[in-house]
């Protein structure tokens, strides 16, 4: 007669750690727990890092939130969108530039305040050039503030009176000396633009070109001007 066989006695016996083992579910990786405000800080971020690479309109909530692991409500819930976490980095670029710039205008004559002022953006662009191209960018149709034009508008504000004391000196009208110091920092601005990517010659260089030529027009500027090209009317 053929013994029978008990398959279930046959069966090996797993050790009840492997027996755990085995039935552990995958893996997932885990998300980083943040607070509100890390959360937001990280964010804010991703956000400037995108749109200095692509600009506003190429960045989408989507590409935001996988660039952070999360999902797309929480950018709305930080921000409500992705015009308001734009605002709020510009805000931020447009506020260090400015105070930077204030810090720097100590001097008592048209000439110092021209270079330390060019210096000012000069070393911002050096030291932070994605807060620079998100500044140069154009801004969305419903940002009000914070774009290239207003930044101009704010900076040569705070020159204006210098260069009114300037022209007073020169019995120059001093009326004019808000349409001056709106050319002198729209040169200047525009010029860090087109260095910012090319680099070259070196920013000291540069400025010491930018302010040459401020310089040397202001100190021989004509008080009546004219145009010399005959125009037909």
């Amino acid at each position: 007669m053929v013994p029978m066989i008990n398959e279930v006695d046959n069966v090996t016996e797993l050790p009840l750690a492997k027996r755990r083992e085995v039935r552990r579910p995958p893996r997932t990786r885990e998300r980083v727990r943040m607070s509100g405000q890390e959360r937001r800080e990280q964010l804010l971020d991703v956000g400037r890092k995108l749109f200095a690479e692509k600009g506003f309109d190429a960045v989408t909530v989507e590409e935001i939130a996988a660039k952070a692991d999360v999902s797309k409500p929480v950018v709305y819930e930080h921000f409500g969108g992705k015009e308001g976490l734009y605002a709020v980095v510009v805000d931020r670029e447009m506020n260090h530039l400015l105070a930077a710039i204030s810090d720097t205008l100590t001097g008592g004559n048209a000439r110092v305040l021209v270079e330390q002022a060019a210096l000012a953006l000069f070393d911002y662009i050096d030291e932070y050039p994605d807060g620079f191209r998100i500044l140069v960018r154009d801004s969305p149709v419903s940002q009000q503030t914070g774009s290239f034009a207003s930044l101009i508008i704010d900076v040569a504000a705070q020159v204006e009176h210098l260069l009114a004391a300037e022209f007073a000196a020169h019995r120059i009208n001093t009326k004019l000396a808000p349409m001056y110091s709106q050319m002198l920092v729209g040169m200047v601005a525009l010029t860090g633009q087109w260095w910012l990517d090319v680099r070259k010659p070196k920013k000291d260089e540069v400025v010491a070109h930018l302010v040459n030529l401020a310089w040397s027009g202001l100190e021989n500027l004509d008080a009546k001007p004219r145009l010399i090209t005959k125009r037909d009317r």
